[in-house]
Formats: C-alpha cells, sequence, structure tokens
C-alpha cells in the first residue's frame, strides 16, 4: 500500500526531481515528559513509519528511489523507550532502498541535490532543514562556472500529495468503518449514564476507555462532552461541569483507528426524555442533518449541501420564533449567525479536518467516490443571544453529525449504528 502510493506520487513528479518528506518530532509535555508521538500524516501515507524525527526522500526516476533518514538504532534508548528500527529496519520492514542515519542529512544533502531540476519541499516545515537546502543551492550557484546547474524552484509537494489522500483507497475506508464501530460503542456506554448528577467527564471515560478497548489508539481529537449550556460553546473540553435531568448534552468524540479519524456528533437527553424546547430545537436540527444527508451525491459539492442545511436551519428558527422571515431576507441578513456560526461539512480521513482542496478553479469542487467528509449542522444559542424570541431556547447546544464516504451512486453512512431519532436516543439513555 505505502510502496504503491510511493510509486504514485513519484510517477507525478517531472524528470529529475527530488521530494523531500519530514515526520513529526516528540513534543515536550512538560519537564521531562513528553507527548504520546504522532506520526505527521503526510509522512505516514507515504512510508507508514511510525518512529520520530525521520526524513523521507523520494526520486522522480533512479536509484534509490526511495531513501530514509533515521534515529539510529540504540540498545541504552531501546532499554528507556523500546525499539527501534534503526537503518536496518527502515530498509529490511518499510521498503526503503536507502537509509541513512538522520544526523548525517546535512552533509548528504549536496549529493542529494546534485543534478536535480526541481525540489518539491514545504518550506516552513523544519526551519533547519530548509536553511541548509538553500545553503547547498547557494553554493551550486557559485559553482555555475563549472556547470553546476541548481534547480530551478522549490514547490510544495502537498497540494499533489493532499489530492491524493482526498480519494480514499478501500484498505483507507475499511479503517474508517473500523474506526466508526468502535465510535459507535463508545457512544452507547456514554449514553446510558447520561444521567443527573454524573459530570461531563465520566461520560467522557467512558467514551475513551472503548476507544482503547476496542483496539483504537484513543480519541482522534479531544472529547467534547457539554451539559446543558456548555453544549453552545463549539469546542468545549473542559468536561467538569454535572448534569442535570432534563437538560441536553452534546457529546462530539471519535476514535482514531490505524491513523484514521472518526468525527461524530450526538446531542443526548439527560436522564433519557428529551423536554419541551430542548426538543424542539432538536428536531430543527434533525430535519436540517436528514436534508443534508439527502443531498449528498456524487457531481454535487459541500458548498450547495451547506446551502440547503443552512435554508433548513433559518426555516427552522423561523418557525420557533427565533426571528421573522421571510427566509431568503433572513439568510441575506445573516440572522442565523450568532446560532449558527460553522460549516456544515469538511473533508475527513487522516486528519479530522483532512487535507484536499475544496475548490477547483475557483468553484466548489464537485463531491467524487472515494471523498470522505462531515455533515454536521446545529444550532447553539447562547445565554446572551441578541433576539427577543430566542430568550426561552437560551442554553440549548444541539450537533447532529455523521461521516459519510461519497460512492459511486450515493454516499455510504458510516454512523447509521447510532441512532438519531428521538424515540430511539431516549431508548439508548434509558438502556432499553
Amino acid at each position: 500500500m505505502f510502496a504503491a502510493r510511493r510509486q504514485r506520487f513519484r510517477e507525478a513528479m517531472e524528470p529529475g526531481s527530488i521530494a523531500l518528506f519530514v515526520g513529526a518530532r516528540t513534543l515536550v509535555r512538560s519537564g521531562d515528559t513528553e507527548f504520546p508521538f504522532r506520526q505527521d500524516s503526510d509522512f505516514w501515507y507515504l512510508t507508514g513509519f511510525g518512529q520520530p524525527d525521520a526524513v523521507a526522500v523520494l526520486r522522480a526516476e533512479g536509484d534509490p528511489g526511495f531513501t530514509l533518514f533515521v534515529l539510529p538504532r540504540d540498545p541504552g534508548a531501546k532499554t528507556w523507550t523500546g525499539y527501534r528500527p534503526g537503518t536496518e529496519g527502515a530498509i529490511a520492514d518499510y521498503g526503503a532502498d536507502a537509509a541513512f542515519p538522520v544526523a548525517s542529512l546535512k552533509e548528504r544533502l549536496p549529493g542529494l541535490l546534485e543534478g536535480v531540476t526541481r525540489i518539491h519541499h514545504s518550506l516552513g516545515r523544519d526551519t533547519a532543514l530548509d536553511a541548509n537546502i538553500l545553503a547547498v543551492l547557494d553554493d551550486q550557484r557559485r559553482r555555475s562556472r563549472t556547470g553546476v546547474v541548481p534547480p530551478s524552484e522549490i514547490v510544495d509537494p502537498r497540494a499533489r500529495l493532499h489530492e491524493m489522500r482526498l480519494r480514499k483507497e478501500p484498505r483507507e475506508i475499511e479503517c474508517m468503518r473500523r474506526a466508526a464501530a468502535i465510535t459507535a460503542a463508545a457512544h452507547q456506554g456514554a449514553a446510558r449514564i447520561a444521567q443527573g448528577g454524573r459530570f461531563e467527564y465520566e461520560l467522557q471515560a467512558e467514551l475513551e476507555y472503548a476507544f482503547r478497548r476496542l483496539g483504537g489508539s484513543g480519541p482522534a481529537y479531544g472529547s467534547i462532552v457539554g451539559g446543558g449550556q456548555n453544549a453552545t460553546v463549539l469546542h468545549y473540553i473542559a468536561n467538569d461541569q454535572p448534569l442535570r435531568d432534563g437538560d441536553l448534552v452534546l457529546i462530539d468524540a471519535g476514535v482514531e483507528f490505524e491513523g484514521y479519524a472518526a468525527d461524530v456528533t450526538r446531542t443526548y437527553p439527560v436522564g433519557g426524555r428529551f423536554e419541551g424546547y430542548a426538543r424542539a430545537v432538536y428536531e430543527v436540527v434533525l430535519a436540517a442533518q436528514e436534508a443534508a444527508l439527502a443531498a449528498c451525491r456524487p457531481g454535487t459539492d459541500l458548498d450547495a449541501i451547506h446551502e440547503g442545511t443552512l435554508r433548513s436551519l433559518v426555516e427552522g428558527m423561523i418557525d420557533l420564533g427565533f426571528f421573522e422571515g421571510p427566509v431568503d431576507a433572513a439568510i441575506e441578513a445573516e440572522r442565523f449567525r450568532p446560532y449558527y456560526m460553522h460549516r456544515t461539512s469538511h473533508w475527513l480521513g487522516l486528519d479530522v479536518h483532512d487535507v484536499g482542496s475544496y475548490s477547483r478553479d475557483g468553484k466548489p469542487r464537485p463531491l467524487e467516490a472515494g471523498m470522505a467528509f462531515t455533515v454536521e449542522p446545529g444550532l447553539y444559542v447562547p445565554m446572551n443571544s441578541p433576539d427577543p424570541g430566542s430568550e426561552a431556547f437560551r442554553g440549548i447546544g444541539v450537533r447532529i453529525e455523521d461521516d459519510v464516504i461519497v460512492t459511486e451512486s450515493g454516499i455510504e453512512n458510516l454512523n447509521r449504528a447510532i441512532p438519531k431519532q428521538i424515540e430511539a436516543l431516549e431508548a439508548w439513555v434509558r438502556g432499553d
């Protein structure tokens, strides 16, 4: 899989060109402790190499086509932090044609860039490597009288690579399905303890226990568990307040499985019953999400899906009395903005907000088979909402989010196992 991706990328490179990709490094958490290591998504996509402080080099043609610069094996480090593949493992286990210690990259860089016509490299990712590359180019220019021809340009490889990542391969889709299944089990466990007197962090603990127990590497992003008015904060992650019967609790949480993210939101009734104004807001968001999902198909685009979703939400807000219509005038005046301030969709994959351009030639790009994205309308009524008609709904936040993959004829909704209909959600919370 990784070799095939590298080959595709090499075939798209210009003759005589070279590409450099920098892996992630370990980050200090505090003192002498570090955050758990997570490989850079682009680097992982091309190499499958999960160790820190590595650099990959691809040549458009010739040998070696794939070179890895890695941390060498170190018996002392093995005692403290575990096995390192080293240069031997980079070749034997990861398919590199050649491998060297990463500390030798600077001295080998002039040879790597000799005779190269174009460099594919993301300037700004690694300032030390940037400086080394520029120093080599400067030296080549000084030697131009001897016939040395430096590369004509440095181009960012991410646009090309991200186009590859945007269309998911069958193996990637299988990983995303598994991530969805784990996330469904985690949401079910958390929903069943969504009771008055419980704390938000108890639901978070239930989610993240299931993520690990069922084979995921942990949360794909900071888990959001917002009860009551905390649900109106889009990226609320304190998760430290008690739940109250009759309120809603918004859970936005998904697992990462083999690098691939699930991103799922459900809004549950604390205690197992939707009541009054909360039920009314939920029904508006559910109708908008169902309409958005129905509009998803090859050939349409995310802008069109968002516009239809926005119209449905504004119609609902007018029906609830937030503000007056007509719908077109309310949209034109952005009356919705205090209550719905984000887009309906984003790409999904190795990153929870995945890569790939949203437009082509200045126009929204049509959806194609293999693209994966979220569908996540919401309504959030802050305690200081500006419209008098919204006063009764203050402190209510609702979001419903599914992950979908475009097929040849429609979409595959990865989160069908997690209910959305009111009666089914109530039953989940009650454990019926």
